[in-house]
């Protein structure tokens, strides 16, 4: 009797079985079972314990003996696979392709001529891009890559045997530092992004204005007093250094986005929209600068032959991207490679034939307004030339920073010149940190997030590389000892600008971003927390 109330009293439904749903006890109960009778050494049940659970219980860990082994077994299998198999195909790739130009051009491949220079530079600027990628601090962003490249062109130079067969010309020097000036420049105009511009209006404008001109009138004033540079070539300084680096900021950003830090108030976004007009603000004064000091005739000419670079640089500009905006046409087969053909090969025409038509502060400014004016055109479809242009620059990213680290000689570095040139940028760096907090004032930040900003804008690298050598490779045309030296200096400050900045701005940007930055629920975060709202009626005891 009191067994068939037990079985009836059992065979009643609970309320949490009439919802649907099981309770949490008895799921306990019906584990601990499981696992008593696998203890037992009962087969069926340890199998069938498995089959039920495999999908919620992570697969046990192989023993340490086994792992090692497999591994090794993988390394020196017949045929080589996994890394030995990258290794032995990427050093294949690079002997090949010595090989086929030695058999081209002869000397010129072999130790001291001017391809072999170039090919073992950018073949170690590869590999020091490679392992700084590789060197990553718990959740921080990974450290710049362009890093590795510039200390392996400086190590390439400084180095006694190495420096002695690596030997580039001074004329194939420039011409690729100019080609990657032109892909950073297309990257910069089609990155604009008009929508977020109108959004953030007058916030923008002020992050990009004021803590650039700041930086760049500091410096200015700091080269003349300290590093005795003439103004001209002062303020040439001060806009290499009033530019921040998109190669830092930008996925720096990414990762803090992706991590929802700051992206109710849009500090992100507004970071990397302010970034572009910073650097175009930056390159643009750099050019009108640079024609001046090279000009002859008055101040007056001087000045009036600025201001008509700028404007030749706009007209040419507009009109050169209006015609990319059309043609090719969109009913044209592979049209995001055309356009892509167009928009680089004008850059790089524009570049080259300011210099040759006597305009050279025109062409920077040519190539932004015609990326920005196709750009606007293409709309959503601009997404597909962006990728080929990224696929562009990754190519010459590596001539750029190698080549830059390259220039600067230890031999020729006096104590004192580093000394000024580290004084002169941490001056003009602690204005532009306060000059940006004062922007952001009044846009609606609490104090961390105005400070986050602050020291965002510290990182410095690739505007530096791509304009900081052109003021020496001017100077070299015009055959000047006493302006190739104030070019150095130039080239000195860029080169330390970017040592010293883009490491300490990725880790400032890293640590200060989770603990500034207010952080957003993620989609996922809100999916977990449905979950366990929906999990909670399953506590209920059986009636």
């Amino acid at each position: 009797m009191m067994k068939e109330d037990m079985v009836n009293k059992d065979s009643e439904p609970s309320v949490c079985e009439r919802n649907g749903m099981i309770p949490m006890h008895e799921k306990s109960e019906e584990g601990s079972t499981v696992d008593a009778k696998g203890t037992d050494g009962n087969i069926q049940t340890e199998e069938t314990a498995l089959l039920n659970h495999s999908a919620q219980q992570p697969p046990e860990p192989i023993s340490g003996s086994s792992t090692p082994a497999g591994t090794w077994r993988q390394i020196f299998a017949c045929p080589p696979q996994g890394l030995l198999s990258q290794i032995v195909t990427s050093v294949s790739a690079v002997v090949l392709i010595w090989a086929v130009v030695w058999s081209i051009t002869g000397p010129e491949c072999l130790p001291g001529g001017n391809l072999f220079g170039i090919l073992c530079l950018y073949f170690f600027a590869v590999i020091g891009g490679k392992i700084f990628g590789l060197i990553k601090i718990g959740t921080l962003p990974p450290l710049p890559a362009l890093l590795g490249m510039l200390l392996a062109g400086f190590l390439i130079r400084n180095t006694p045997f190495v420096s002695d067969i690596v030997q580039i010309n001074l004329r194939w020097s420039a011409a690729l530092r100019n080609i990657a000036l032109s892909i950073i420049l297309t990257r910069a105009g089609l990155g604009l992004d008009p929508k977020a511009l109108k959004k953030l209006k007058a916030v923008c404008l002020r992050l990009s204005f004021g803590p650039c001109l700041s930086e760049t009138c500091t410096a200015a004033v700091f080269a003349y007093l300290l590093m005795h540079l003439p103004w001209q070539w002062g303020f040439i300084l001060g806009f290499v250094l009033g530019a921040v680096s998109p190669a830092v900021v930008v996925p720096s950003m990414l990762i803090l986005q992706a991590g929802g830090y700051g992206v109710e108030k849009g500090v992100p976004t507004l970071l990397m929209a302010a970034g572009s007009i910073d650097d175009i603000l930056a390159i643009t004064g750099f050019n009108t600068c640079l024609g001046m000091a090279f000009s002859s005739g008055s101040t007056l000419y001087n000045v009036l032959q600025g201001v008509l670079e700028v404007a030749v640089g706009i007209a040419a500009g507009g009109i050169l991207g209006m015609f990319v905006r059309y043609f090719p046409s969109h009913d044209q087969a592979s049209l995001p490679w055309k356009r892509s053909y167009f928009v680089l090969g004008l850059s790089m025409f524009a570049v080259f034939g300011s210099v040759y038509f006597g305009f050279p502060g025109s062409g920077g400014l040519c190539t932004l307004v015609l990326a920005f004016i196709a750009g606007v055109g293409w709309s959503d479809e601009k997404k597909e030339v962006e990728k080929i242009v990224a696929v562009a620059w990754n190519i010459f990213q590596p001539f750029l920073f190698g080549l830059i680290g390259a220039e600067v000689s230890v031999t020729s570095l006096r104590p004192e010149t580093v000394g000024l040139c580290v004084a002169t940028l941490g001056i003009a760096l602690a204005v532009r940190i306060i000059v940006t907090f004062l922007m952001v004032c009044f846009a609606g930040f609490n104090f961390k997030e105005k400070v986050f900003v602050s020291l965002a804008w510290i990182p410095k690298a690739t505007v530096q590389a791509a304009i900081g050598s052109l003021a020496l490779d001017t100077a070299r045309s015009h055959q000047d000892e006493q302006l190739e030296k104030y070019g150095m200096d130039v080239l000195t400050v860029a080169f330390l600008a970017i040592l010293i900045t883009a490491p300490i701005g990725a880790l400032v940007i890293g640590l200060a971003g989770p603990r500034l930055l207010q952080k957003a629920q993620t989609k996922h975060e809100e999916n977990e927390e449905g979950a366990e709202a929906g999990e909670e009626p399953e506590d209920c005891e059986p009636s």
